[in-house]
């Protein structure tokens, strides 16, 4: 089994990519395999809603976010990580997210999601809840630790001595890997993820 953690702040190997790599550590430790996905530091498009990915499978925008959907076809689970921007999650990673996730809900339905955030001092609780609505509006299982998501720090070394913070992301790998079990097992008994109804869309002005 695999899990993709994305980076989406712009800082290679900063206070995100630290919190990640904690999460990767306890995944691997419990026989998962990781790949941290950064987006990167080059703009991300926005959708505009045109549509065309729906028709051929690939945004006509050939960026990072192709490349990620591709991978994330044969992934098992995902960790979503960002820096905390104005109390909200990265430009870049709603950007991103907004168009890995538009009509592709059957690359991640059932497949466990969570999200990570890095503060230096607030705003955590916010962007937190924003990533995590992209997981329950695609059907996917949100792994939660033993505190919300997140930890504090200015720099990667202010990270590392957030103590709380950095057992908080283990306890996310491991619940995520002890999730990911289960649902192994549970295909293995025939419990499979639930049929879907045809979707249905309620115009409220008519």
């Amino acid at each position: 089994m695999k899990v993709i953690l994305v980076n989406g702040s712009p800082r290679e190997k900063g206070c995100t990519y630290t919190a990640l790599c904690e999460v990767a550590d306890a995944l691997e430790k419990n026989g998962i395999e990781t790949e941290i996905f950064q987006v990167g530091a080059k703009p991300i498009a926005g959708c505009i809603g045109c549509n065309v990915c729906l028709k051929n499978g690939r945004c006509f925008v050939d960026d990072p976010v192709n490349e990620f959907v591709e991978k994330a076809k044969t992934a098992d689970g995902f960790v979503f990580g960002s820096p905390v921007h104005y109390a909200a999650a990265s430009g870049a990673i709603t950007s991103f997210l907004d168009r890995a996730f538009y009509g592709k809900g059957n690359v991640f339905a059932g497949k466990p999601g969570a999200a990570v955030v890095s503060c230096r001092r607030g705003g955590a609780a916010s962007a937190f809840d924003q990533l995590n609505k992209y997981f329950t509006i695609n059907s996917m299982p949100v792994v939660s630790s033993q505190y919300w998501n997140q930890v504090h720090g200015n720099t990667p070394d202010e990270v590392r001595q957030d103590a709380e913070g950095l057992q908080t992301m283990r306890t996310l790998g491991s619940n995520m890997a002890w999730l990911l079990k289960c649902i192994q097992a549970g295909a293995a008994a025939g419990i499979t993820f639930p049929e879907r109804e045809p979707a249905m869309k309620t115009n409220f002005i008519r």
